[in-house]
């Protein structure tokens, strides 16, 4: 890159007078007090750096410098300067594009490359193949939450040989359900199978949210925008956070135990309290009925219930009416 001179004061005081007199002229020497050759110097930087033009057809010498505005001095000085350096940069950009295409195909011998924190999967058989793929890998717990209703027979029959391939590997299995899957047949059948070879169940009245966990290591939430898919994260204080909102939820469930008609009212008890609160927070039914794990018309008929039983004419009544007589507040 072009060197440029440094402006001494002696230059800017020639400048100046340039500037004011419109031209260099030869009187300038003896006004400044400068000999002629000292001007002939300075006036050869401000040339340099255009702050002095010689003009065409001008006489020869300091005579034909006049003085350029400072700004276009700089136009004219820099212009072919920045445009250098304008190439100089594409190129450098061009460069690190093209090498930054060849990063996922170098990885140093004897080095692990570290795995992306989060991964979007937004079709269901990628989600499948993914979840058995950390299914086959866990090595000491595995942590499930699955809010909702009651799953399909065929499903709970896929993840009890699945489960119990782990657990005979000797992960350890805890599953968070809610309490409408007490009184669901199939999924009885599978608690029963799969606590007898070893995993925990449990069950509250609302969940967190769906949520698979690895060895801690791992977790698999659904995709908020895509309906069949998922999101993987491997971001340590994420998983982590994760982890310890199963863990309190965990805490505060009860084991599971097909309901006997005693359990039943409790747990039927339990979900019509639930219920009246979040009608009393305007929740419409068909939120109502995804947050219980229940189907809507189950849910309606609860809600009829309810307010019949508080002899609340509006639903938002039935939430005021069970907060006035001290309902006990739903557990997690």
């Amino acid at each position: 890159m072009t060197s440029f001179p440094t402006l001494s004061e002696q230059d800017l005081r020639v400048f100046q007078w340039a500037a004011g007199h419109g031209r260099l002229a030869p009187q300038a020497a003896a006004e400044l007090g400068l000999s002629e050759a000292e001007v002939q110097r300075s006036a050869q930087v401000l040339e340099q750096l255009h702050l002095l033009r010689r003009l065409p057809g001008g006489p020869d010498g300091e005579r034909g410098l006049v003085a350029v505005p400072p700004e276009l001095a700089a136009a004219s000085l820099l212009a072919p300067a920045e445009a250098e350096l304008r190439r100089q940069l594409a190129d450098a950009e061009r460069v690190r594009a093209e090498l930054a295409l060849l990063t996922p195909l170098y990885t140093p011998a004897g080095a692990v490359r570290k795995p992306e924190p989060l991964d979007e999967i937004v079709d269901l058989d990628t989600v499948i193949d993914v979840i058995s793929t950390l299914t086959a890998r866990c090595r000491t717990e595995v942590l499930t939450c699955q809010p909702g209703g009651p799953r399909a027979p065929h499903l709970l029959e896929q993840a009890f040989a699945r489960d119990l391939e782990m657990i005979r590997r000797g992960v350890r299995m805890r599953t968070l359900y809610q309490h409408t899957s007490r009184r669901h047949a199939p999924t009885q059948e599978y608690v029963r199978r799969i606590s007898a070879a070893g995993a925990e169940v449990r069950t509250l009245t609302a969940l967190f949210g769906r949520m698979i966990a690895f060895d801690r290591e791992t977790a698999i939430i659904p995709h908020h925008d895509a309906y069949d898919g998922a999101v993987v994260i491997r971001d340590q204080s994420t998983v982590a956070y994760l982890v310890a909102v199963f863990d309190h939820s965990w805490t505060l469930a009860d084991p599971y135990a097909p309901a006997t008609q005693a359990q039943a009212d409790s747990s039927l008890d339990e979900i019509k309290q639930a219920i009246v609160r979040l009608l009393a927070e305007g929740m419409k039914d068909e939120m109502i009925a995804r947050r219980l794990g229940m189907s809507l018309r189950t849910c309606r008929k609860h809600i009829a219930e309810s307010m019949e039983t508080l002899g609340a004419s509006s639903r938002f009544q039935a939430g005021y009416l069970a907060r006035g007589r001290g309902e006990p507040a739903e557990p997690g």
